[in-house]
């Protein structure tokens, strides 16, 4: 009897005493800078090394086949999403999924889960005036690198064109070493700017395109893109001599209304649907696991 209690007792203290995790959670203090725990296990709030490169098509079924456990991790880092109305739509599909994103406005603070805000709201930024969002991003960034973990930023689809696109990418480029070098560890998730259904030149298709490549030969090796792009044309099925164009079937048209943004009407938009925004935003959120996991 002594002897079978004995070996009952001692894994029972030995489970004790390893009880406990140790790892800090996001945006508490902790000595390290953001986003540098390396420590994770399954279902666990702690940031990984993440997964850089590029998250489209594919990152739909990804996000479906993750487990419950890990999909709710993002809801425990610290992420802010700026946008303007095509964020909007993302934001929507976001929360009929279940991931909502808290509203962040001028002057706010992030804590811990899903934070975004409209440039227009922010900053008084809009369409169109893209060094000014990557200002007002830098700035809303710096205000939250105590606790900031994961930084996404989303131009709009006004903003980039033929005449711009170049010097749009030294000052994104810029901005997002700034970032980095100010807080050591932050992640950051790019998205290819988002298309319109004209593929004119006037409208910029084809820049935004070539800043979408630029962005994933730049960053894929050290971030995360989520292309848009590819999920907006379904990786250039709608194009229009070999210009790529959002797809109707993901457009907010009569058949797939926007909650936010209603029906385009101009084919110089390029709003996203509900149902479509619900399917596409699941890449999105693909995007914000893989850079924390």
């Amino acid at each position: 009897m002594k002897k079978t209690l004995f070996f009952f007792l001692v894994p029972l203290l030995l489970s004790c005493s390893q009880g406990g995790s140790t790892d800090p959670a996001p945006g508490t203090g902790s000595s390290t800078t953001p986003g540098t725990n390396t420590s994770p296990g399954t279902g666990t709030s702690a940031l990984g090394k993440g997964q850089p490169g590029v998250v489209g098509l594919a990152g739909i079924d990804a996000w479906d086949k993750l487990a419950v456990s890990e999909r709710d991790r993002i809801k425990t880092w610290n992420t802010l999403f700026l946008h303007q109305s095509v964020g909007q739509d993302l934001e929507e599909g976001a929360k009929a999924n279940g991931f909502p994103f808290e509203y962040y406005g001028k002057g706010d603070q992030t804590t811990k889960g899903l934070h975004g805000g409209i440039f227009v709201d922010v900053g008084g930024i809009p369409n169109g005036n893209p060094q000014e969002k990557i200002r007002v991003f830098r700035e809303n960034v710096l205000a939250n690198k105590a606790s900031l973990n994961i930084a996404v930023f989303k131009f709009g689809y006004a903003d980039i064109q033929d005449n711009n696109f170049e010097q749009v990418k030294t000052d994104y480029k810029k901005m997002v070493d700034d970032l980095r070098t100010a807080i050591p560890g932050l992640r950051f998730v790019h998205l290819t700017p988002p298309l319109v259904y004209s593929t004119a030149a006037y409208e910029g298709n084809g820049a935004k395109m070539k800043v979408g490549q630029w962005m994933k030969s730049t960053f894929s090796t050290t971030d995360v893109i989520f292309d848009l792009q590819e999920l907006e044309s379904n990786n250039g099925a709608c194009q229009q001599t070999s210009v790529w164009r959002i797809c109707p079937e993901n457009r907010n048209t009569a058949a797939d209304p926007s909650d936010v943004n209603g029906i385009d009407s101009s084919d110089g938009q390029g709003h996203i649907g509900k149902k479509a925004g619900q399917r596409i935003s699941k890449a999105l959120l693909m995007s914000i696991y893989n850079a924390g996991k």
